[in-house]
């Protein structure tokens, strides 16, 4: 048999969104492998690389160029009996590098049951049936909008910022801040789904706004973001600082002018991510990433339900019914990692501080490893698992190996590793660490058994 250690070719989307040029993390890795139909142009923008089946952007076999498809379909070994049949011969999770330089939509992706409906109803604009939980690291410092704030941060919003109230209308603000007024922190799941209740509600207000009435309010809220700066939204408000919420409302208006999503941003989270730091976000969760480089993985799927930030396709109906209405603060959308137990360092990774951390989402589809090795010599074994890996190298150098198979392993090079095999990797980085991120499937056994506590 093939030993299980392919090279993949990955394909990478243009989107107006991307960064630029060689500014895009995504272009540089896709860069790094040869082909014959993609070279970085320093005018164009570049948003995604792709990693694994889905037909929409498939991998190739480096040397073969066989899609990674009919590669895993020939052979069921590769992913392992279980997953295969679980994933109707597909690879269950899709790995992505995103480069960011402008909003994303404010989107959320739906549930298997929903995802299903939408494909049948409307299969152009959800060309899945499939759900999309999504996980997000970053591999450079990023910001963006997840999930609903804290209620008391809402009212106070709706109370400081005459444009939003506006929009969302009296009537409709004052009852909302009559429900969750002293409700918030209550454990009775009858008045916590009276607020999410009052949420929806507020939230669905806000976004059948009329266009009219949005392009008039939207120069209102940018005068008073530059007015107040470090005071925006009121003196003793919530725990975002003022003059960041300015200075990303006057940016937002600067990408996306007069946009409904600029007062959207008042109700969602605002997160910042450093380098190495992840959040994870169910189906039907709100979110809209704004900058940065990302490793995103996901279930294998391309739906997403827009309303704002976006010239695409909105949905504004199915997105305000769909979504899960849960609020939390920032800290509580962030992931909290492990240490990853089921591989072996050697000594020289010890004594230069190297560590394999894992990022796992409570879901099945996939988990992904991080892993820094820190100084030339460092080496790390990743134990065999009964499911299919991809690994991409975003910076450094190196070696991975699969039984007698050994390759060279650098920023932007990928590698498939089929079930059951025991992977090897070794730093040859003279400077700087060398690390990777290897998204994985496993469906029962070490790996799936410990989620790591999030949300």
């Amino acid at each position: 048999m093939q030993v299980p250690l392919l090279r993949l070719q990955c394909g990478c989307n243009s989107y107006e969104w991307g960064k630029v040029g060689k500014d895009s993390a995504a272009a540089r890795y896709a860069s790094a492998t040869p082909s014959d139909s993609f070279s970085i142009q320093d005018d164009k923008p570049y948003a995604e690389l792709w990693m694994g089946t889905h037909p929409s952007n498939p991998s190739k076999d480096l040397t073969t160029g066989r899609t990674l498809l009919d590669l895993v379909q020939d052979n069921q070994a590769l992913m392992s009996k279980e997953v295969a049949e679980r994933y109707q011969q597909k690879l269950p999770f899709l790995f992505k590098v995103l480069s960011i330089n402008k909003a994303l939509s404010i989107q959320a992706h739906p549930n298997k049951k929903l995802a299903e409906q939408l494909h049948k109803k409307d299969s152009k604009n959800y060309p899945d049936d499939n759900h999309k939980p999504e996980m997000t690291i970053a591999i450079t410092p990023f910001d963006g909008l997840c999930g609903f704030r804290p209620l008391n941060e809402i009212a106070h919003f709706l109370q400081h910022i005459p444009s939003l109230r506006q929009l969302v209308g009296d009537k409709e603000v004052k009852k909302f801040e009559q429900t969750v007024k002293s409700q918030e922190t209550s454990e009775d799941s009858a008045k916590a789904e009276e607020n999410k209740k009052a949420l929806q509600s507020a939230f669905t207000a806000l976004m059948n706004s009329k266009p009219e009435d949005v392009e008039k309010a939207a120069p209102k809220l940018i005068q008073q973001a530059k007015d107040e700066a470090s005071e925006f939204a009121g003196s003793g408000g919530p725990t975002n600082d003022g003059k960041q919420l300015a200075d990303l409302m006057i940016r937002l208006n600067s990408q996306f002018p007069a946009d409904l999503g600029l007062f959207v941003s008042f109700f969602l989270n605002y997160v910042q991510l450093a380098i190495g730091e992840a959040m994870f976000l169910k189906a039907d969760d709100i979110h809209a990433y704004l900058s940065g480089d990302i490793i995103e993985c996901m279930a294998a799927s391309d739906n997403v339900v827009r309303a704002g930030f976006t010239p695409k396709f909105k949905d504004v109906e199915t997105l305000t019914s769909m979504l899960t209405y849960s609020y939390a603060p920032i800290e509580e959308q962030k992931m909290h990692p492990t240490d990853y137990s089921y591989c072996k360092l050697n000594q020289a990774a010890y004594s230069s501080s190297s560590a394999a951390t894992l990022y796992d989402p409570p879901i099945e589809e996939f988990s992904v490893v991080r892993t820094s090795l820190n100084s030339s010599g460092s080496k790390v074994t990743f134990e065999a698992i009964d499911g299919p890996s991809i690994i991409i190298c975003t910076s450094g150098q190196g070696t991975i190996s699969v039984g007698p198979k050994k390759e060279e392993i650098k920023e932007g090079y990928v590698y498939f590793v089929g079930a059951t095999a025991e992977v090897v990797m070794e730093s040859s980085a003279s400077e700087g660490p060398f690390v990777t991120f290897k998204a994985f499937c496993e469906l029962s056994g070490k790996e799936g058994s410990a989620p790591s506590g999030k949300m």
